[in-house]
């Protein structure tokens, strides 16, 4: 994926790219932090090569991305950020009209997320907030740590990040589409660069030994186009409005073809070094346990097949834990090291995933896959290679929780009736409001899964939090949940608590399930920041 390039502002002017400057006025805190880069993409519709084989090689129809260095690319473009170094990205709806194109079972009406960012409510990417062909959006990222608007506080400061398309009714038809890509933060100790003379630089891997990797199943029919399963939500035309018959309520959606970064089961020649993967769970349903394997006869070698994980979400840990297994549910990221100088020239080592799913894809069946699903291929070569990268023992310190700032305690029951997901027992509103949280408060939250079926990673927007208790016991200090984080995995009867802050910003923001199925069959919520007086 490349990395994407930044433009001048004054290449916004071109009618081509939207022939407007920047608005402050529609951003909140724009002056304050002014953007130091801009950037454009266009959103179209093109062929894709998952494969070079038949009958993939003639490409199948996608949403894909165009910009000033790359072209119709899936998934998008790889942004480099740092603190403290505000951006305004600007992206144009180039697709065809509603209707009209060649991938049936998406709608190119478009609401990008940045997933897990601190990010104002206009440049949120909340579900009512998209753009027609023919339009564009505008987002502005002011890349400054939650709560700390000078900048100085690290424990807030995350790393990998994605975006997705988080249109309403059809965030899961859009993403599985094309409509994703990665959000990469930097800052003077995660500073990509791995021979930084900082002494307070961690020296992870960088640059091609830093490789961000996006995990989609994906169903396709006889001539190698992508197809969405057999409930596919039929689009359907109401008072100008394009919406999904719900008539095919689904519990998810599995394809049957694994993909790494839209290619059909990869490869990746490998030097004898360590490698820093940014994994991320692309979705739509699919939940992973993945394991790494190897051919190699040397003993050395297969006790060197335990991933060494750095973060859970978008968070650098405290101190790296090592398992022999990676859980990944729908937009969880990890970022792990693999030290190929284990192995010999000549091994392969393999990512498999040996999560039993239901076929419904509501949740995992409880079985374990003997030989799992192959995912990735990793081809170790020969010859001596300098390795400069470091692996810290201490990261980044966890902010402190304090019950005496909470001002409010909410509980979110998760559910399934008569064909919906539902919160509360409510569907998804764009025009209702079901909490006013005061800007600058803390709350205490508890998310049930009430059902006795179905798994729901939960996200909520803008802010994350820090879990405290799960299913009656506390999370164990330096433990895998002992981190922020801003996915919940919410498995049958699970309850969850959660302590959280909310800072900076003021507007709606949403909460859902982030299968997308069920969040597009209505389990989402909408949240208000609102001034301080003003909440309920």
């Amino acid at each position: 994926m490349p990395v994407a390039q930044s433009v001048p502002q004054s290449d916004l002017l071109d009618p081509s790219l939207g022939g407007m400057a920047p608005d402050p006025e529609r951003h909140q805190l724009y002056d304050k932090f002014t953007p130091q880069k801009f950037y454009y993409e266009r959103m179209q519709e093109s062929r894709w090569s998952y494969h070079p084989q038949p009958p993939f090689d003639q490409g199948s129809w996608h949403y894909t991305f165009t910009g000033p260095n790359f072209t119709n690319i899936a998934p998008g473009p790889t942004y480099k950020a740092r603190y403290g170094e505000p951006v305004f990205v600007r992206r144009l709806n180039e697709h065809p009209e509603i209707g009209t194109g060649n991938v049936n079972f998406a709608v190119p009406s478009f609401s990008i997320h940045l997933h897990n960012g601190h990010t104002a409510s206009e440049s949120d990417g909340i579900p009512q907030d998209y753009f027609e062909p023919g339009e564009f959006w505008d987002y502005h990222y002011g890349n400054f740590p939650a709560g700390d608007q000078t900048g100085r506080d690290d424990r807030e400061r995350m790393t990998t990040l994605w975006y997705h398309d988080h249109r309403l009714d059809f965030t899961a038809t859009n993403v599985y589409a094309g409509n994703a890509g990665f959000y990469l933060l930097f800052d003077e100790k995660d500073s990509d660069n791995e021979r930084d003379t900082n002494p307070h630089a961690f020296r992870l891997p960088s640059g091609e030994y830093d490789i961000p990797l996006i995990l989609h199943d994906v169903q396709f029919d006889e001539n190698g186009q992508v197809v969405w399963d057999f409930f596919s939500p039929d689009i359907q035309e109401i008072d100008g409005e394009y919406l999904p018959s719900f008539q095919h309520a689904t519990f998810g959606m599995l394809g049957d073809t694994m993909t790494v970064n839209r290619t059909i089961q990869p490869y990746l020649d490998v030097k004898r070094r360590k490698y820093r993967f940014r994994i991320l769970n692309g979705g739509p349903s699919r939940l992973y346990e993945l394991h790494l394997a190897t051919d190699s006869a040397d003993p050395n070698a297969q006790r060197a097949t335990n991933w060494l994980i750095l973060s859970n979400d978008g968070n650098l840990r405290e101190t790296p834990i090592e398992s022999e297994t990676l859980k990944l549910w729908v937009a969880n990221r990890n970022d792990v090291i693999i030290d190929f100088s284990n192995f010999n020239p000549g091994d392969n080592v393999y990512i498999v995933n040996r999560l039993g799913m239901r076929e419904d894809g509501a949740g995992q069946d409880g079985t374990q896959l003997d030989e799992g699903h192959l995912i990735m291929q990793f081809r170790v070569q020969a010859g001596d290679v300098e390795d400069p990268s470091q692996i810290p023992d201490f990261m980044r310190r966890q902010p402190d929780i304090n019950f005496n700032e909470v001002r409010r305690e909410r509980v979110w029951d998760f559910d399934y009736d008569s064909g919906l997901f539902t919160v509360n027992g409510e569907l998804m509103d764009p025009n209702r409001t079901d909490a006013k949280i005061e800007r600058g408060s803390a709350e205490i939250w508890t998310w049930r899964n009430t059902g006795d079926s179905w798994a729901h990673p939960v996200h909520s927007h803008m802010e994350e939090f820090q879990i405290f208790e799960v299913n009656g016991k506390p999370v164990e200090p330096f433990s895998f949940l002992d981190t922020k984080k801003d996915v919940v995995e919410l498995g049958p009867g699970d309850e969850v608590k959660f302590f959280g802050r909310w800072r900076d910003f003021l507007g709606p923001y949403i909460m859902h399930c982030h299968n997308v199925v069920h969040e597009d069959h209505a389990m989402m919520v909408r949240w208000d920041l609102v001034e301080p007086g003003d909440g309920d």
